[in-house]
């Protein structure tokens, strides 16, 4: 069955470890869509250890801006997991679309989303919960993530936060009545 589940938290939480867990648990097709472009040898071999970490048998698809389209085109018995949107909006933004831009991408993700008949999982970062930025890309960011968080959260079926490797339900199942402790 098709579902929408959005999973955010702060940097290293376990957001990515929930995502690929909960994808094992619900297909056997899964498709890992990377927003990362890496830009350095350290990033590079952070990208290679994830690869290295995913089941052999997944899919991956290196994407940094046109994400809809990779959702519009996936089958209904896979399931996509996005990691992550911090880095996509990033992509955006450091490649020059305007604001407005910014907001019909993301009105196209969010259509997307709604069309398909496969199960999305989306990663991203909370980056609100912090002093307010001092110059005005930083601010424009941090409104625009605040947003999506928000457009995102409401068409989910499932939405969690995750704080010290512990997933909190915010909306949908509550994993810890499902399978006892998460981790």
């Amino acid at each position: 069955m098709k579902r929408i589940i959005f999973i955010t938290g702060s940097v290293r939480s376990g957001k990515s470890d929930l995502a690929v867990r909960l994808a094992k648990e619900r297909s056997k097709k899964v498709v890992f869509l990377a927003t990362c472009k890496p830009a350095d040898d350290e990033m590079r071999e952070r990208v290679d250890k994830h690869k290295k970490e995913r089941p052999k048998d997944w899919g991956t698809i290196e994407e940094e801006k046109e994400i809809a389209s990779v959702i519009a085109n996936s089958k209904a018995d896979q399931t996509i997991i996005i990691d992550c949107l911090t880095l996509w909006i990033s992509n955006l933004l450091m490649s020059g679309l305007t604001e407005q831009e910014i907001k019909e991408k993301i009105g196209e993700l969010i259509d997307a989303l709604q069309k398909t008949y496969s199960t999305t999982i989306l990663v991203s970062n909370e980056v609100g919960w912090g002093i307010v930025p001092e110059n005005k890309i930083a601010r424009m960011f941090r409104d625009i993530m605040g947003r999506l968080h928000q457009r995102i959260g409401c068409v989910s079926d499932e939405v969690y936060l995750v704080v010290s490797g512990i997933p909190m339900t915010i909306k949908g199942e509550n994993l810890h009545e499902k399978n006892g402790p998460y981790y």
